[in-house]
């Protein structure tokens, strides 16, 4: 199991992702993505769905036409790890691909 952030390591982790932020009243991170257009967001969630799968580590998603509202956090752990981190950069990447 994947051991919660904190401390210098959790700044240094916070520090390399772009654009996400700490989610209001939880150890966890959030971020929107948006896309031109629904196919692009939906092609965008199919990735991550895989890559999430892959690493048995699961967004919390919300989707409206060409927006993903995405928070992180290790439920198991109770809060940011590096497995939130991770999947948070491959998301970044899947991002850019697209745009």
């Amino acid at each position: 199991m994947a051991e919660k952030l904190s401390g210098d390591a959790r700044a240094e982790a916070l520090a390399s992702l772009s654009s996400w932020t700490q989610a209001p009243g939880r150890d966890a991170i959030q971020k929107t993505f948006r896309f031109k257009t629904f196919n692009q967001a939906w092609g965008f969630m199919t990735r991550v769905a895989l890559a999430a799968e892959a690493m048995d580590h699961h967004p919390e998603w919300f989707n409206v036409y060409n927006r993903v509202e995405v928070t992180l956090s290790t439920h198991d752990a109770g809060g940011l790890t590096s497995l939130d981190v991770a999947l948070a950069k491959r998301m970044d990447r899947f991002a850019e691909d697209l745009g």
